[in-house]
C-alpha cells in the first residue's frame, strides 16, 4: 500500500486533517475498530471558543493559562484561541448541527464548564462529539481520494535514513507496519504519516475513555525515537457514573455548568471547602476534592445533584445522560447521580511544533496524541476538540505550503514483516492477566494523588511486566490484543518515569512528598528513548 497521507485514527483530528489534505493527494485512514469507535464520538460537553459578544479572546486565554498551572505555551494558547471561532464556523459549514439560540449574539446556545469565566462552549446537547463525528464522516465518505480501512492496526512506524541522518540512523517516518483485518502484517508507505490515535485512558482501571484508548500513537512514536513531553499529567474527570453495570460513562462537566451540586452520602455539599469556584473549579481541583472526600468517609462515591433544576430543562439539555442513567435505574430529575473520578485525558504526548510536526521527519501528531503546549499541567474543559481542529488546519496548511518538497519523497525499499520463529499464542490468559495487573498498578500507585514510594514501587513492578510482555511479543505471532498490551505497558512505564522526574505538585500531578509548586520545575518534562538503553528507558532532553 502506498499513499500520500497515512492517517492513523478516525477521530476529529484525523478526519479534519483528511478532509483538508485530500486536495493534495491520496489519503488512507486506518482505524483499529470501527470508524466511529473514537474518543470524539463519546465527547459530551462541546467545543470552547470565543463566539459571543459577552466574551473576549483575552478571557479564554487567561482561563486556559490559569488551568494549565504555569506550563502552557502562551504563544500556542493565543494561536489556538484566536483561531477558534473560525474553526467552529468551519464545522458548522461542514454540517455540524450545534444547538441554536437566537437570543445570543453568536446565534448558538453556549454552555459554561469548569474553569471557564464565560459561557463559550458550543454544543449539540450532550452528544456533541457524536454529532461532529457524524458530519465529518459524511464529508470524508463523499471524497473519492479518501479511503477508510476499519479493523486495521498500526504496529510500528516505518523508519528510514535520509540525507540528514547521522551514522545512517533512521530519522524519517515513511509509513507503518499494519495488521489487517485478515490478520496479515502489511507495509503501508506514506509521504506524510499522521498519528491521531487518541489517549491512554485504558492504562487505568477506571476510565471514561473508549476501549481503543491504549496509547498506541505514543508508544509507536517513542519506539521510533520521537521526543515526548509531560506524560505525568493525566487528567482524571471528576464525574463518571458509578454503577456496577456502567462502563466508562461520563457525566459531562456541563451538568455542573448548569448548576448541579456535588454532595456527600449525607447530602452535604463540600466543594466550598476546597475552592471558591466550588463546582466550577478546574478538573484537577474537583477530582482531588472528590478523592479526599471518599478517602475520609470511606464511601465508594459521591453524588451529583441537579434535582433542583426544572425537569424538562434537564431532559432537553442532557438527553443522553438522562436516558443512560435511567437505563441504570437513576432518574436524574429526581435522584442524585452517583459519581467517581476516572482517567480521562492525557495532557502530554508526542511533542509537536505549531504546525503539528514531531521531532521525526515525515511524522505529524494531532489531537490527544500530541503535546502542543496548549494544555500545560491541566487541560481546560472543552479545549480538546478546539485544539484538534485548529492544529488539523495548521498541519494541512503546512503540507500545502511544502507539498512540492513533500511530494518528491521517493519510497525506499522496506523490509517485509518477519515473524521469525514465532508461534501461535493459544493462551489469552497471558494477555488478560498482565492487562489487569497493569491497570490496577496504575490506578493504585499512579492515580490522582501520588507518593514517591508508590511511584517507585510501580516502576519496579512495571519494569518486570514490561520485559515479560516484550518477550511474549517476540515469541508469538502478533495479534490485536498483543499490540495493545505491549503499548499500554510501555505507556504506563513512561507515565511513571515522567512522574518521578517532577518533584513538586503542579496541575494534575499531585505528589504528597512535595506538595508545593516550585519555580525550578516550571518547564515541560521532555524525554526520548535512551540511546543504547533498554526499550522502556528514557533520557531527559
Amino acid at each position: 500500500m502506498e499513499c500520500d497521507f497515512l492517517i492513523i485514527g478516525s477521530g476529529i483530528a484525523g478526519l479534519s486533517f483528511a478532509i483538508r489534505v485530500a486536495r493534495l493527494g491520496s489519503v488512507v485512514i486506518i482505524t483499529k475498530k470501527n470508524e466511529v469507535d473514537t474518543a470524539t464520538n463519546l465527547a459530551q460537553g462541546g467545543i470552547a471558543a470565543v463566539l459571543s459578544g459577552n466574551d473576549a479572546t483575552i478571557n479564554h486565554i487567561q482561563d486556559t493559562l490559569a488551568s494549565g498551572a504555569g506550563l502552557c505555551n502562551e504563544d500556542v494558547v493565543a494561536l489556538v484561541v484566536e483561531n477558534g471561532p473560525e474553526r467552529v464556523r468551519d464545522l458548522i459549514a461542514l454540517g455540524v448541527d450545534f444547538v441554536k439560540d437566537t437570543q445570543d449574539s453568536s446565534g448558538l446556545n453556549l454552555g459554561q464548564e469548569g474553569g471557564h469565566s464565560r459561557r463559550r462552549v458550543a454544543h449539540a446537547h450532550d452528544f456533541t462529539g457524536k454529532e461532529i463525528e457524524r458530519a465529518l464522516l459524511e464529508k470524508v465518505k463523499q471524497n473519492p481520494r479518501i479511503q477508510i480501512l476499519e479493523n486495521h492496526r498500526a504496529i510500528d512506524l516505518l523508519m528510514v535514513a535520509d540525507e540528514q541522518s547521522e551514522n545512517g540512523d533512521p530519522t524519517r517516518c515513511a509509513g507503518a507496519y499494519v495488521l489487517s483485518d485478515e490478520r496479515t502484517v502489511e507495509v503501508y508507505k506514506a509521504k506524510v504519516t499522521t498519528l491521531c490515535t487518541g489517549g491512554t485512558g485504558k492504562v487505568y482501571l477506571y476510565t471514561s475513555n473508549p476501549d481503543i484508548a491504549t496509547g498506541d500513537g505514543l508508544a509507536m512514536a517513542f519506539r521510533a525515537g520521537a521526543v515526548m513531553a509531560n506524560m505525568e499529567f493525566v487528567q482524571f474527570h471528576p464525574t463518571c457514573l458509578y454503577h456496577p453495570k456502567a462502563k466508562n460513562f461520563l457525566i459531562s462537566e456541563a451538568v455542573r455548568g448548569e448548576g448541579a451540586i456535588l454532595v456527600d452520602q449525607h447530602g452535604r455539599s463540600f466543594m466550598e471547602k476546597y475552592d471558591s469556584r466550588k463546582e466550577l473549579a478546574t478538573r484537577d481541583t474537583v477530582a482531588r476534592a472528590i478523592d479526599q472526600e471518599m478517602k475520609e468517609s470511606g464511601a465508594d462515591c459521591v453524588f451529583l445533584d441537579i434535582t433542583h433544576k426544572d425537569k424538562e430543562f434537564v431532559k432537553k439539555r442532557f438527553p443522553t445522560i438522562y436516558g443512560r442513567c435511567l437505563e441504570y435505574g437513576v432518574d436524574i430529575t429526581n435522584e442524585r447521580i452517583p459519581v467517581v473520578p476516572a482517567a480521562h485525558y492525557m495532557c502530554g504526548g508526542v511533542q509537536t511544533d505549531t504546525w503539528g510536526r514531531t521531532s521525526l521527519d515525515g511524522l505529524l501528531a494531532l489531537g490527544e496524541t500530541a503535546c502542543t503546549g496548549l494544555h500545560g499541567g491541566n487541560r481546560l474543559a472543552s479545549n480538546s476538540l478546539l485544539e484538534a481542529v485548529v492544529f488539523a488546519e495548521r498541519a494541512a496548511h503546512y503540507c500545502a505550503e511544502n507539498w512540492e518538497t513533500l511530494s518528491q519523497m521517493v519510497f525506499p525499499p522496506i523490509e517485509p514483516w518477519k515473524a521469525g520463529e514465532a508461534k501461535l499464542l493459544n493462551e489469552e490468559i497471558l494477555i488478560h492477566h498482565n492487562w489487569d495487573l497493569i491497570r490496577r498498578i496504575m490506578w493504585n500507585y499512579v492515580g490522582i494523588v501520588r507518593t514517591v514510594k508508590r511511584l517507585q514501587l510501580a516502576k519496579r513492578h512495571m519494569e518486570g511486566i514490561f520485559q515479560e510482555i516484550e518477550q511474549h511479543y517476540k515469541d508469538y505471532f502478533v495479534t490485536p490484543n498483543m499490540i495493545e498490551l505491549r503499548n499500554i505497558a510501555l505507556v504506563s512505564l513512561l507515565i511513571i518515569q515522567s512522574a518521578l522526574t517532577r518533584k513538586e505538585s503542579r496541575g494534575l500531578h499531585y505528589l504528597v512528598d512535595y506538595p508545593e509548586a516550585l519555580a525550578a520545575f516550571a518547564h515541560d518534562t521532555q524525554f526520548m528513548k535512551k540511546k543504547g538503553g533498554q526499550l522502556g528507558e528514557i533520557e531527559l532532553c
